[in-house]
């Protein structure tokens, strides 16, 4: 790289990385443990608040201190087994299989069957197979079971939504965050078993969705379909988990994605590390504020803001994809980039008060709370702090497994 040295590569900066990762895993630690099952959400000042168990918070949280077991953290490995159990023994449904979205007081709360959830089942359970937990291989196996025969479209390549715990449909939408979710899980997968059924399912996923729709719209990622997999731009639903327009945090997540699987499946598809370098192109060209700074949520179908707010995990998602660019597509943007992101999260983001991540910034960057309450899960900000840390040839649990075996 000509210019710029990467900031990766400098001790200081590395240290205040591990640093912010430890403080994330201080903050997310055993408060957020209900002794009742599940792992609490947190308020701002990191106590914890009484909302239902959603399952991709206790799936995220049972991922994310495998990583903290494997870096050595004392008392992960409780947390581990504290999400593993209730995974099995709270959102598993013994009746109809699969996984139930959330619990409240030992009760379904919500008793569908999401797509997303189950994707993040994978993940953990494969993560957990990496720490040699117990039951990663009997929850790896039943999930991996579950989204074939109900969720896997062959026609298509990707995995339909959403059903009633009876199984019965509950709609033909389809959507690309869960897809996305699941070609990260099942590159996870690919690597705790080295069953290449899971790559090649992640390959026609990111064909569907970014070799096809995505290369489409010049490299703009759409999230809403009909069940022939049809973009349907008028779509408006959730605003957490399907808001209306396109979200630019997706394509920087999906251009991490997208070189994670080029290298893990050798390197033989190069429309992936092209398809990377454009999406986080795309990223910064159109969904970046030049006035205050940070991603604006969404963008209509023109380009234009949507909704105006500044999520944290956008940055987080810049930052990793920045940093697996930077190992695959060197260049001083993507480097200036990695480091603006960095400036911006240090500036806005990071809670200096009570700690963790500020989840939400208005237009102007003021901490709100209009889609947020209290603290999100540790997920994206603690991979962001991680990811650039250890060499971008695959998953950070991967990562750190194999850099422990070389010690």
């Amino acid at each position: 790289m000509t210019g710029l040295q990467n900031w990766q590569n400098r001790p200081f900066h590395r240290n205040w990385l591990m640093g912010q990762a430890e403080a994330l895993l201080d903050f997310f630690g055993p408060v957020t443990i209900d002794p009742k099952g599940g792992f609490f959400d947190l308020g701002r000042d990191g106590q914890p608040i009484d909302t239902p168990r959603q399952l991709h918070v206790t799936t995220r949280m049972v991922h994310c201190h495998v990583v903290g077991h494997l870096l050595g953290l004392p008392g992960s490995a409780e947390m581990i087994d504290h999400g593993m159990r209730f995974l099995k023994e709270g959102h598993r449904d013994s009746a109809h299989g699969g996984y139930l979205w959330s619990l409240k007081d030992g009760a379904p709360a919500d008793d569908t069957k999401q797509a997303y959830g189950h994707a993040f089942v994978l993940l953990a359970a494969s993560s957990a197979k990496l720490a040699g937990h117990p039951l990663a291989d009997t929850i790896l196996t039943d999930v991996t079971e579950v989204l074939e025969t109900r969720f896997w479209e062959e026609a298509y390549g990707a995995v339909s939504e959403e059903y009633r715990r009876d199984w019965s449909p509950i709609s033909d939408y389809r959507g690309q965050n869960s897809n996305m979710h699941l070609t990260e899980a099942l590159m996870a997968a690919f690597e705790a078993t080295g069953d290449k059924t899971y790559i090649e399912k992640a390959k026609r996923i990111a064909r569907l969705i970014i070799g096809t729709h995505a290369a489409s719209l010049d490299y703009r990622v759409a999230e809403h379909f009909n069940a022939k997999w049809e973009l349907d731009n008028d779509y408006s639903g959730d605003e957490m988990f399907r808001p209306s327009g396109s979200t630019p945090g997706h394509w920087l997540e999906w251009a991490r994605l997208c070189l994670q699987l080029y290298v893990l499946d050798g390197k033989g598809e190069v429309w992936l590390k092209d398809a990377a370098a454009a999406l986080f192109h795309q990223s910064i060209a159109l969904g970046w504020d030049e006035v205050h700074g940070g991603f604006f949520y969404t963008l209509d179908w023109k380009n234009n803001p949507r909704t105006r707010e500044k999520l944290w995990w956008p940055v987080c998602e810049g930052i990793g994809a920045a940093a697996f660019l930077n190992a695959h597509v060197p260049s001083e943007f993507h480097e200036r980039w990695y480091r603006k992101l960095w400036d911006f999260a240090a500036a806005h983001l990071l809670d200096r008060e009570f700690g963790g991540w500020h989840p939400e910034l208005s237009e102007d960057l003021r901490p709100t709370s209009r889609l947020f309450t209290g603290k999100p899960d540790i997920y994206h900000a603690f991979q962001a702090c991680l990811i650039p840390l250890y060499p971008a040839e695959g998953s950070l649990t991967a990562m750190i497994l194999e850099e422990n075996a070389g010690g």
